[in-house]
């Protein structure tokens, strides 16, 4: 201050004008400068006081709390031992220690006393934040998931045959010949439909083109959405072939027709992300005998569906290089952390890994093995050179990394050198090496470059398989994945791919919970029309939804609960109504509404996931409660202490379905959870059991009033599913959920695991970068990539695989 009133003295001598103006400036540096000092103080004050009040919640704690539920909360046998650990705010804990602790004797711990401790508990073992400090987690050292194994297995193939770039255009490439044969100078159209399914009856399929003797050829490829098994249909008067997965791979023949049989089915198990190529050669001969209708339709039944014309959206113009598709069946793997993680290995898992390993030798040996001949056939064969290179190549791909000598010996040469018979050679050479640790572990290259090693965590998170791309394995080659600019480039290029696509899009299934596609069945009487093909349909809806969100030039999360505009059928339409009518009616298939809609909140109050959040004739409040409680925001919820059925609307029919789970649900022993359970579910019962919108049950008004405690202990209300949906797509809770949903989907691991802070700086940088959910996926991919990160337990294994299968 004396230094000021110095300076202050000087200023006098500038001149009237001057000299005030440098006093106002400088009362105002003295006034910022208390305002600063003043916040400082604060701050240590407030420091002060939590130190206070976390040391008299530390002492309570000790003296009234730890002989019963541990030093750490870890429980005591005999008292109470379960751990003191869960989702509960600091002002929730104070709640429970103030009504009901010291058990007894809650008289000794109240108000101030409650709220120390339930400070100290928070902070010291009960939060998960808390948990991770104690218990720091590691990334786990896992094998394959089963659908890493068969994801593995169809790049494994691609490395040999090519993969696809990502094309736009949909619908099948098609030419119209006149007469029974392929024949360049009688081709009449070429076009692309955009499915097929024609009937022609005994009239021409075209101008030029005989009604009696015609040829039709389609080639495109086929992309799945979701990986499972489908049954492809083809019905068909007419003489027809078709081939799949490879253009002259046979999938059906009808090429010689026998009797009145017009239905094909072929069941095949596919992997989404993947294109696979086909070709139908469609022939209407002329015969002495009456001239049969010529009609074609290409189906199929999709995992949990049922059966449909092949939609467009699923079509692509062009045919994709051959695809290979496991068909073995592979055990379910574990999700008790609520992610996939391959961690049992047990004599089911030992078994589906062999038959896996013996189909891809079979189509090795019949299809990769004869086009890598053609590709070497101006080289030496001396000592079956070209096989051994062969193998070592497949080797070299499987094991993420070059073979060393010792282990090319091992691996190839010894077992060829044992069989005179190429194919038999593969086998030995293929199940030996797909069933090594090389392969089933694909974190076990603590021996490998840096780029390799950044490479296979890539392809893991993003692909769920391993480094097959040409691009790719050219910059672990020159060693060009070492820096963090050079992982995010490689990064956003392996987003643009079929692979990541279907990847991110059942993670967006998982942060749904609709990965399982259970079936949804209503009451007929109470909603007659909803079916099993409308709920397909309605699926097909919300993928669509999601994919326009996601690829659109600003990928916003928050969309994803703003967006008015939807997608729909005529189906969809018919059961919904006008809300609901098609962009144009004239129209077949998926396509957007004709208008937005202030009742459609995004992916929030879909038909699809009110539907599924719901009983066959009513609403469900608590599931509702529970999906946004888990998955939208993120917290826990201790399993309810006994099953109960829902009170029937019969037994209170004048009571809404709020008022009903409300009784039922009164209990003091239920409303720790359903305080909470109810207070989010009760917001969204204006959308009825079918998702459609109601203002009334029964003569009453709907009321859609809730709440909910954040992580930060602030209490919000809602006045219905529009605010509600307005805090999802604003909440951080909301926010660090989706970020660390996201995350366990792509890299299966838990985020702590690559350090304490990474779902906070994660979450942070989403927030930055406006929200953007592909730059999200990036950053991940870019921290799973990352080979310091925190190292895997010592593993033995890594060091015994040495020369060893």
């Amino acid at each position: 201050m004396c230094r000021i009133l110095r300076l202050l003295a000087r200023t006098s001598a500038l001149g009237p004008s001057a000299a005030l103006f440098a006093s106002v400036a400088m009362f105002a540096s003295a006034a910022l400068f208390a305002i600063v000092l003043a916040q400082v103080g604060v701050r240590a004050l407030a420091q002060e006081v939590d130190a206070v009040r976390m040391e008299k919640g530390r002492a309570i704690y000790a003296a009234q709390c730890a002989s019963c539920h541990g030093e750490r909360g870890e429980g005591v046998s005999g008292a109470y031992p379960n751990a003191l650990t869960g989702d509960f705010t600091i002002s929730e804990i104070a709640k429970v220690v103030d009504e009901t602790m010291p058990e007894g004797e809650p008289e000794k711990c109240k108000g101030e006393d409650a709220q120390a401790v339930a400070a100290y508990m928070h902070a010291a073992f009960y939060s998960l934040e808390a948990q991770a400090k104690l218990n720091p987690p590691r990334i786990a050292f896992a094998r394959l998931t089963a659908n890493q194994l068969r994801n593995s297995l169809s790049d494994l193939y691609g490395r040999f045959s090519g993969f696809s770039d990502l094309k736009t255009e949909r619908g099948v490439r098609a030419q119209y010949f006149d007469g029974d044969r392929f024949k360049k100078e009688n081709e009449k159209i070429a076009r692309v439909d955009p499915v097929i399914d024609f009937d022609f009856g005994k009239e021409s399929p075209g101008e030029g083109i005989a009604a009696d003797s015609f040829y039709i050829y389609w080639e495109g490829s086929l992309l799945p959405e979701k990986t499972g098994r489908y049954e492809i249909v083809v019905n068909s008067s007419c003489s027809f072939k078709m081939n799949f997965g490879k253009l002259d791979r046979i999938f059906i023949d009808n090429h010689v027709q026998s009797g009145d049989k017009t239905e094909f089915r072929q069941s095949i198990y596919l992997t989404a992300g993947r294109l696979y190529p086909f070709k139908i050669d469609f022939i209407q001969r002329k015969r002495k005998t009456e001239l049969p209708p010529a009609r074609i339709r290409l189906s199929w039944v999709p995992p949990g569906g049922v059966e449909q014309t092949i939609p467009d959206h699923h079509l692509v113009p062009s045919a994709a290089p051959a695809t290979f598709s496991l068909q073995a069946s592979l055990p379910a793997d574990d999700r008790s952390y609520g992610f996939e993680r391959g961690l049992a290995v047990n004599k089911q898992w030992d078994e589906s890994t062999t038959a896996s390993a013996v189909e891809f030798a079979q189509i090795a040996a019949s299809e990769l093995f004869p086009r890598y001949v053609r590709s070497q056939k101006d080289k030496p064969n001396d000592q079956r050179q070209v096989l051994k290179g062969f193998l070592e190549q497949v080797l070299a791909v499987a094991f993420r990394g070059a073979l060393e000598p010792d282990l090319a010996k091992l691996y190839v040469s010894d077992q060829v050198d044992q069989t005179a018979d190429d194919a038999e050679a593969i086998r030995r050479v293929l199940l030996l090496g797909l069933k090594s640790p090389r392969f089933l572990y694909p974190l076990a290259d603590v021996d490998k470059s840096v780029s390799r090693r950044t490479a296979n965590r890539l392809a893991l998170t993003l692909f769920d398989s391993l480094p097959a791309d040409d691009w790719l394995l050219r910059k672990i080659d020159k060693n060009e994945l070492e820096t963090e600019a050079q992982v995010r480039e490689a990064a956003k290029r392996m987003l643009n791919d079929y692979r990541a696509r279907a990847k991110l899009l059942d993670g967006f299934h998982e942060w749904l919970n609709l990965s399982q596609q259970n079936e949804i069945t209503k009451n007929q009487e109470l909603y007659p029309g909803f079916d099993a093909e409308l709920a397909m349909e309605l699926r097909q809806s919300l993928r669509a939804a999601i994919e326009e969100i996601v690829w659109s030039d600003t990928s916003d999360y928050r969309q994803l609960f703003r967006s008015k505009s939807a997608y729909t059928t005529a189906k969809i339409a018919s059961f919904y109504g006008e809300e609901w009518a098609p962009f144009d009616s004239n129209k077949k298939g998926l396509q957007k509404t004709a208008r937005d809609s202030e009742r459609r909140l995004g992916v929030l109050t879909h038909p699809l996931l009110m539907s599924q959040l719901a009983y066959h004739d009513t609403t469900s409040p608590i599931h509702r409660g529970v999906f946004l409680i888990r998955f939208m925001l993120g917290r826990t919820l201790r399993p309810p202490n006994e099953a109960f059925s829902p009170l029937s609307p019969d037994l209170h029919p004048n009571l809404t379905t709020r008022e009903r789970v409300a009784l039922q649900t009164s209990p003091q022993n239920c409303q720790a959870c359903h305080e909470k359970i109810n207070a989010l579910g009760f917001a969204l019962e204006n959308y009825d059991a079918v998702g459609r919108f109601r203002a009334t049950e029964g003569e009453k008004p709907i009321d859609a009033t809730g709440s909910y405690r954040s992580r930060d202990d602030l209490p919000i209300t809602f006045q219905g599913a529009s605010e509600l949906a307005q805090y999802l797509a604003d909440s951080p809770d909301a926010h660090r959920a989706f970020v660390n949903k996201l995350f366990q989907h792509l890299v299966k691991q838990p985020p702590d695991a690559y350090g304490l802070d990474t779902l906070k700086k994660l979450t942070d940088q989403f927030r930055q970068n406006g929200y953007n959910i592909r730059d999200l996926v990036v950053e991940i991919a870019v921290v799973a990539s990352r080979i310091h990160a925190t190292p895997l337990p010592a593993n033995p294994t890594s060091v015994a695989l040495k020369g060893q299968p």
